[in-house]
């Protein structure tokens, strides 16, 4: 019986193996290359990338090793043909607040994210790893993050964090959640990778806003737990930094977002006072 038959009988019958997820994604040639066609006419009209160049970087490099032999500088000849620095004063970064993350960028258009640069546009939300047996892409089952040194999908999330973060300039704004034991988790994304990556020389200010669940609870604030701990980082790095417990505009977009949480009285308020 083919291991793809297999994955499908298992699939209905509401079994996955052990440490295995969903495959490759269908079709992940046309999705990656045609993201990066529509980037340069629709998203940022103007700039010029070589589509297939850099695809074919990708698959080189996918395939050229196990899946779980994928390191983070593998992807470094992709990244050369794919070169971008977002303007000062823009770089967003988030640790558990993707939600509200979304909405914050959507209303304030400038800035920019790392879902916003081409590497974040043209990977996101997508998974790819290689056959066991054969150098093609394994289109029924890949292997889970936390069961790999070097997984070939999280590799490269952390060069795309790495070089987001080594072009931010001026100031920055980081998104906590301040409903959680962990706000700074140093094992996040965010504090593994980019807040080492970020350069005193090159930041101005690194704006901190601690956004808790508008029903609570408040479990970390500024002057509390893991975030304290970010900020004495940022002095130690020669970083000066703002910090914000529940800023009203972000307490009005999670407002937006449940629709049910705060009536027009209390969103008025939060928007215009």
């Amino acid at each position: 019986m083919s291991r793809v038959l297999k994955h499908f009988i298992m699939l209905l019958l509401g079994f996955c193996p052990l440490g295995d997820q969903l495959g490759t994604t269908p079709n992940i040639r046309d999705i990656v290359v045609g993201r990066c066609y529509n980037y340069m006419t629709l998203v940022h009209p103007g700039t010029r990338y070589d589509c297939e160049d850099i695809w074919t970087h990708f698959e080189d490099t996918v395939l050229r090793q196990p899946s779980c032999n994928v390191a983070v500088e593998d992807y470094r000849q992709m990244f050369r043909s794919m070169t971008q620095a977002p303007p000062c004063h823009t770089s967003l970064f988030w640790s558990k607040t993707r939600p509200l993350m979304h909405s914050y960028a959507a209303v304030m258009k400038h800035l920019w994210t790392l879902e916003d640069t081409l590497a974040g546009y043209m990977f996101n939300d997508l998974v790819w790893c290689r056959q066991q047996e054969d150098a093609g892409f394994d289109f029924s089952a890949c292997p889970e993050w936390s069961a790999c040194t070097n997984h070939p999908v999280y590799s490269l999330w952390r060069q795309a964090s790495q070089n987001f973060a080594e072009m931010a300039c001026g100031n920055v704004t980081v998104l906590l959640n301040g409903s959680i034991s962990d706000a700074f988790n140093r094992r996040s994304m965010f504090g593994s990778v980019e807040l080492d990556s970020l350069d005193p020389q090159r930041v101005h200010y690194v704006n901190l806003h601690v956004v808790a669940s508008l029903g609570g609870p408040q479990i970390e604030a500024c002057g509390q737990g893991s975030v304290m701990d970010l900020t004495r980082t940022l002095q130690t790095r020669g970083f000066r930094w703002t910090c914000t417990d529940n800023d009203q505009m972000l307490m009005a977009l999670q407002c937006i977002q449940s629709r049910s949480s705060c009536s027009p009285t209390n969103l008025k308020s939060m928007l215009f006072n």
